[in-house]
């Protein structure tokens, strides 16, 4: 048996079932009306259903192991109706899709499974990422669902799940659903963001020759899948929304490790390597770049010329 095969399919199976649950949201939950008033309530249904379900399927499998999460179920909890309501919905999703159904303090539990602090410096532990790419998920675009293993603050496995993207991006109507995942040292396997312009993106495209129309992509993860099968050359992430904003593990180890063993190059602005041990942040490292490695030097530069002129 292969290096960390039976986590390799536990992982698979969270993921698969996760995204099932997102899509039954998106079919069932969301309207036009949810869009034009700006909602959250699908997206966060189907964030705490879609984790308390991975962090389930995990803990059965691996009961010792942390993981590190996004949510907590604060949010779920109260007496008022649309509390109740909202608690109802999530545990009627999460039941559907798991084998032995969870009551609502077995949910509460599960979801509140994925708060440890990532502090372990020597440690194994698994991140979750329930819904990456909000805007895309809310609009029917591009979301992922998103699982690593992280064992001494390094990603030995990733599972990402993109229920909406494209199996061949130069046919708009090929079929939709990849399942891209990564184990470390077996090189990665594909089973088949409309964001604020970045002033420096077109800085960097302009010295490095590229001429086309960047690929909008949602979600972190759908990007670094996209550089992961060929559908794209470079991802990069220049700048921190805000001055105190450090990037979070669980949106970046299971791409990292995608592109890693692909045969791409991934680090930061710096070109600094990842560091996956500083609790839940990327606290040592600013902004990233992914590329080929035939391009990866030439877009480090471009990038580290056109940030130093900015400051």
């Amino acid at each position: 048996m292969s290096a960390f095969a039976t986590e390799r399919a536990v992982a698979i199976d969270a993921v698969l079932r996760a995204s099932k649950i997102c899509q039954k949201v998106f079919n069932n939950l969301i309207t036009k009306d949810t869009i034009i008033k700006g909602d959250k309530t699908p997206v966060t249904i189907a964030d705490f259903s879609a984790q308390a379900v991975i962090n389930t399927i995990l803990y059965k499998s691996f009961p010792n192991d942390p993981i590190v999460g996004e949510e907590n179920s604060k949010k779920m909890q109260g007496d008022s109706e649309e509390k109740k309501e909202m608690r109802n919905k999530i545990l009627s999703l999460a039941n559907s899709v798991l084998d032995t159904h969870l009551n609502e303090k077995e949910l509460l539990d599960s979801i509140d499974r994925g708060n440890c602090s990532g502090a372990h410096m020597k440690v194994r532990m698994w991140t979750v990422d329930p819904v990456d790419g909000t805007k895309g998920f809310i609009r029917g675009g591009n979301y992922a669902v998103g699982i690593s293993l992280i064992i001494d603050g390094e990603v030995h496995l990733s599972v990402i799940g993109c229920p909406n993207f494209l199996v061949n991006f130069k046919e708009p109507e090929s079929k939709k659903g990849c399942l891209f995942i990564a184990v470390k040292g077996q090189e990665a396997l594909i089973c088949e963001s409309f964001v604020a312009k970045n002033p420096s993106l077109a800085k960097i495209a302009s010295i490095l020759g590229i001429t086309k129309e960047p690929l909008h992509i949602d979600s972190n993860m759908c990007k670094y899948c996209a550089v992961a099968r060929g559908g794209a050359d470079i991802y990069l992430r220049l700048h921190p929304i805000a001055i105190d904003f450090e990037e979070k593990i669980w949106d970046h180890a299971p791409g990292y490790l995608l592109i890693k063993e692909a045969g791409g190059m991934v680090a930061d602005m710096d070109n600094k390597p990842f560091r996956f041990y500083f609790r839940k942040q990327l606290k040592t490292n600013r902004g990233i770049v992914v590329a080929s490695p035939k391009i990866y030097e030439q877009v480090v530069c471009a990038v580290q010329q056109t940030i130093t002129k900015e400051i």
